[in-house]
């Protein structure tokens, strides 16, 4: 009946929001695992796995020689990390939680902070594996060069910004069309363990095939991800403004989507998330 509201400065609740933000985060990253030491762990094994199947592909099927001069194993790895990176992004925002969620019931909570959750766990999960990966196959194989490293890990950081901005587009869609929009994420993740380009080098492809791959935002950051990585390949059927303008369309799609839907939320939707 009678309640006490208090006055917060627009400082103090900013960094309400970045609390609760990084407690959320935490929530994300235990959820897969209650050890995060071995929640990381199973992350670098996956990594690790998908790297070795590719170098096995690669050497069976003889395609080894299409690769950039250099570090074979480097070369699969610029690709195995973004495609991971991007994926398991869009997948934990497309799966985080909506307006009819049960965390959304407790007064603080909001889908703004549970999307940044998801994505900054994401990101966190990825960018440890990868330093980890990367420091382990220095100390065992040698050291580990890039031409230009900030480079490299920019396009790390946008192949993450466009799985983030593609889930946000699937994340508000999903409470209209649930199965649908399980049926489009698979696809898509599926679809890119080809059309990401990983496997390939956009300078080395003839046209007609470039032309099924240039839409993939993430086949551009693989590109130029390993123009940064090796000194001997320049990009030239690349861009990196394609995959920045591309995500800055797609998550304001997803705002005003989400926006959408979460004014027209009904509690009967969480049934059929």
């Amino acid at each position: 009946m009678f309640q006490y509201s208090e006055q917060q400065s627009g400082l103090s609740t900013a960094g309400s929001i970045l609390r609760l933000i990084f407690h959320n985060t935490v929530r994300h990253v235990r959820k897969s695992h209650g050890n995060p030491l071995l929640g990381l762990v199973i992350n670098m094994l996956q990594t690790l796995i998908l790297v070795l199947v590719f170098v096995f592909m690669f050497s069976i099927l003889g395609l080894r020689g299409n690769a950039l001069r250099g570090d074979f194993i480097l070369y699969i790895m610029s690709g195995i990390f973004l495609f991971l990176t991007h994926n398991k992004a869009l997948s934990a925002v497309a799966g985080s939680e909506t307006a009819t969620s049960p965390m959304m019931q407790h007064a603080p909570m909001n889908t703004a902070i549970a999307i940044t959750s998801a994505a900054l766990s994401s990101l966190y999960i990825q960018v440890l594996s990868v330093v980890v990966i990367l420091f382990a196959y220095s100390l065992g194989w040698g050291t580990v060069t890039f031409q230009y490293l900030p480079g490299a890990f920019m396009m790390l950081m946008i192949s993450w910004f466009s799985g983030v901005a593609i889930g946000m587009v699937l994340l508000a869609l999903r409470p209209w069309f649930p199965q649908f929009t399980k049926i489009v994420q698979v696809i898509y993740s599926r679809a890119n363990m080809i059309t990401s380009g990983k496997m390939f080098v956009a300078n080395q492809m003839p046209g007609y095939i470039l032309a099924m791959f240039s839409w993939n935002p993430l086949f551009h950051c693989i590109d130029q991800a390993r123009g940064y990585t090796f000194v001997n390949y320049s990009p030239h059927f690349s861009s990196v403004m394609y995959p920045i303008v591309f995500s800055l369309v797609f998550i304001t799609v997803g705002l005003l989507a989400e926006f959408f839907t979460r004014t027209r939320a009904s509690a009967s939707w969480g049934a059929g998330r």
